[in-house]
């Protein structure tokens, strides 16, 4: 099987964790989706990435799919409990997660991908508010519990820490490090693990 991504996305940097942490070799192929020639439409008919190729030519997107799927191969290191509440919890806090993260990709494209006469600074800040809430959220319901859910490091861990990560990297103005200092903590202890030092997001 083979990845395709960006550098930069948050969505195809959980993949990546993911893969790290269940030691799975996987080759990654980079994709820049605002290319004029890029090809993922190929693979892909939404045009995102993260894209998983798996070896008899099946294509998996979307980074909550892909990393159920790669939970299900073997090394056997669980990253979404099998027990339903445990699983509920994981899968409610990567949802949270990508929600935050949704809305601060909205902010960033709005400011990005749009020409300025045509930018809505209602829009902008409608989706400010819901990264604050977020951050908000996050910061109340980790509290100073060292992982997520239970005592291990699981999916839901993953999902906040790229989420954090990349707003940092793409919109630093909002300053969550200096905002949520629990979190700032949280994610320096996240990014001790080989699997987000070796990922983090760089342009190029």
């Amino acid at each position: 099987m083979k990845l395709i991504g960006s550098l930069t996305s948050p969505y195809v940097r959980k993949v990546r964790v993911a893969l790290a942490e269940k030691g799975l070799d996987c080759p990654f192929v980079l994709e820049d989706v605002w290319s004029a020639d890029t090809a993922i439409q190929s693979v892909n008919p939404l045009g995102k990435v993260p894209c998983l190729v798996l070896e008899d030519g099946e294509v998996l997107f979307d980074s909550r799919v892909i990393c159920e799927y790669l939970d299900t191969l073997p090394p056997v290191n669980s990253l979404i409990p099998a027990t339903l509440r445990p699983r509920l919890a994981v899968r409610r806090a990567e949802a949270l997660a990508d929600g935050v993260l949704d809305a601060g990709v909205l902010m960033r494209l709005e400011q990005t991908q749009r020409e300025p006469a045509q930018r809505s600074d209602k829009w902008v800040a409608r989706q400010q508010a819901k990264v604050e809430r977020g951050f908000a959220e996050l910061a109340t319901e980790l509290g100073e519990r060292t992982w997520w859910v239970g005592d291990r490091f699981t999916l839901a861990d993953i999902a906040a820490g790229c989420a954090l990560g990349w707003l940092a990297f793409r919109l630093p103005e909002l300053d969550w490090p200096g905002r949520h200092p629990s979190l700032k903590t949280y994610y320096e202890r996240l990014m001790t693990r080989p699997s987000f030092a070796g990922t983090v997001p760089r342009a190029g």
